[in-house]
């Protein structure tokens, strides 16, 4: 049963333009009020934890017809006109379960790590702005990866909730951080003792690393919002952004003490950087002061290329 506080949607499907948007109108049409939610997308794919109180009580939904009813709206909602994979939505109590790790085991259970090309959407570029991971069994008991990425806040959490949920055991592992760039090295093996032993093992695993860093990079213009909080409120700001034909790449949204506060980092329907005029004319809409440019990821630096070094773990066994 939900928890006295509030109901956890989880909910996971194809990625489009204007679906958060439509999320946010079915919620509020069934006088669902979002205290706090997070959305990832990654590789046409789409996951959102979010948790919702009755407008009427401020409490957990807890009538098993309103769940259905919930249920199935946001299931066709998902589901849209080309699915290419089942859409899933699941209403449960919050639990105890991290808000960020529950959005890497459902994206990892919808098999995002799976690239798809869609017409329309441009591809995850490719070369030195992708994640670098290299597997290599030098010892019997272990299985050496590599990782290369551009540096960013709760990396090594994505990379290790991601082995954790991939029954994979850590040993021993060096991080090390440039100006703009990580390198991690971990020594693994599966939970029955044993390194990995398959091409097929080892392409999955590879893919599975390259989508934990992936998802949570941030992408395209970053938007700030602090006002007050209301019922339809998301609603009303997604499909502001949705007529305006920008695209929700991530987003966090919170509210507390009648105050509600989201980041959203978008893009225009192709993935390519936002014209500023559009963005002008969004925040006319909603507010100077309600709406903030903070920082624009399309236009920041990449990291400068670096020839792949021996990790510091190779260095000293081949120094022993």
């Amino acid at each position: 049963m939900p928890s006295e506080e509030h109901t956890s949607i989880e909910l996971a499907g194809t990625d489009r333009p204007g679906l958060l948007s439509e999320v946010c109108a079915v919620l509020a049409y069934l006088h669902c009020n979002i205290v706090n939610a997070e959305i990832w997308t990654h590789n046409a794919r789409a996951a959102a934890v979010v948790h919702v109180t009755d407008d009427s009580t401020d409490c957990a939904i807890s009538d098993p017809k309103r769940h259905s009813t919930i249920k199935k709206l946001l299931c066709n909602v998902l589901k849209g006109s080309d699915d290419l994979k089942t859409a899933k939505t699941t209403l449960s109590a919050p639990g105890v379960m991290h808000r960020e790790r529950r959005l890497h085991q459902i994206m990892l259970a919808d098999r995002d790590y799976e690239r798809v090309e869609r017409a329309g959407v441009r591809a995850v570029e490719e070369g030195s702005s992708r994640p670098q991971v290299t597997l290599l069994n030098i010892e019997k008991d272990y299985t050496v990866i590599t990782m290369r990425s551009k540096d960013r806040p709760k990396l090594l959490f994505d990379i290790v909730c991601t082995l954790t949920d991939m029954q994979y055991v850590v040993a021993h592992g060096m991080v090390n951080t440039g100006r703009m760039e990580a390198y991690q090295e971990f020594y693994i093996r599966h939970v029955d003792g044993l390194p990995i032993s398959s091409e097929a093992e080892r392409v999955r695993v590879i893919h599975c690393l390259e989508a934990a860093i992936e998802r949570r990079a941030s992408e395209g213009l970053e938007l700030e919002l602090c006002t007050e909080d209301r019922l339809g409120l998301l609603s009303d700001i997604t499909r502001i952004f949705r007529e305006n034909s920008l695209c929700i790449k991530r987003a966090l949204i919170s509210t507390k003490a009648g105050e509600a506060k989201g980041t959203f980092y978008v893009t225009d329907m192709t993935g390519n950087p936002v014209d500023p005029k559009i963005i002008d004319s969004i925040r006319r809409q909603i507010g100077q002061t309600v709406l903030q440019v903070k920082h624009n990821f399309s236009l920041a630096p990449k990291p400068p290329h670096q020839e792949t070094t021996v990790g510091y773990f190779f260095g000293n066994l081949f120094k022993a």
